[in-house]
């Protein structure tokens, strides 16, 4: 159900930034058995599926520190990381798959609402490696829709710092004010708030319970409620 904290009007919103996992795709599970394979190649336990999913969101170096349980020595850390994203790279795509409706929902949205014809603009940007973003977003078919991809490395900082968002808004010529960032995690919607956007969470994704402690202008429950952003406000 679409619930509103802040009101805007969605036809002012001219760029709609997404986050990746937990959003647009469901890539729990190969998340979770990189993460896994990584552990077991270490003599490290193996983690719950549900555990890992909480630690999606800041990036895959802190991905793989709290998987390690925030060891202190940083060579190791490293070796893991460099370990997991080998691995990863060749597991990325063995379950992941779209959420049901977000295809309609990407058509929806690229069109604006205010009948003079022009295709409202959307990027991707995630704390996930930008070659492993790019990668899914093109095998899933995904790319007709973005006229960018970012992840956590194209960048000096990642979300919530505001520079991935503002590069976004810039490049596609809008305001912070014009633009929309949609995601399943508070780290999204910290971007958001720090960039001067708007901010629309979703509930299906990995970490619905960090909305409760950062909550966005607008919730949904579903991909294909996000048109209705569009019409609504």
């Amino acid at each position: 159900m679409l619930k509103i904290n802040r009101q805007i009007r969605g036809d002012d919103i001219r760029l709609v930034i997404f986050d990746l996992d937990g959003t647009l795709v469901d890539s729990r599970v190969d998340l979770a058995n990189s993460v896994n394979g990584m552990l077991r190649h270490f003599g490290k336990p193996e983690l719950p599926i549900e555990v890992i999913a909480g630690y999606i969101g800041d990036g895959a170096p802190m991905l793989i520190r709290r998987a390690l349980g925030d060891p202190d020595d940083e060579t190791f850390l490293q070796t893991a990381l460099e370990f997991f994203l080998a691995y990863y790279r060749e597991h990325k795509l063995d379950t992941t798959v779209v959420y049901g409706g977000v295809f309609d929902a990407l058509r929806a949205i690229r069109i604006c609402g205010n009948g003079a014809g022009l295709e409202r603009r959307m990027a991707v940007l995630s704390n996930k490696p930008v070659n492993p973003s790019r990668a899914i977003v093109e095998a899933l078919g995904l790319a007709e829709f973005f006229t960018q991809i970012y992840g956590g490395n194209s960048f000096p900082t990642k979300k919530p710092d505001p520079l991935g968002a503002l590069t976004l808004a810039r490049e596609n010529a809008v305001e912070p004010r014009q633009a929309l960032i949609v995601g399943d995690s508070g780290i999204d919607v910290l971007t958001a708030r720090n960039a001067g956007m708007w901010s629309c969470g979703v509930t299906y994704g990995f970490a619905p319970h960090s909305l409760e402690q950062a909550p966005p202008d607008v919730m949904v429950d579903s991909p294909l409620e996000l048109p209705l952003l569009f019409e609504k406000m």
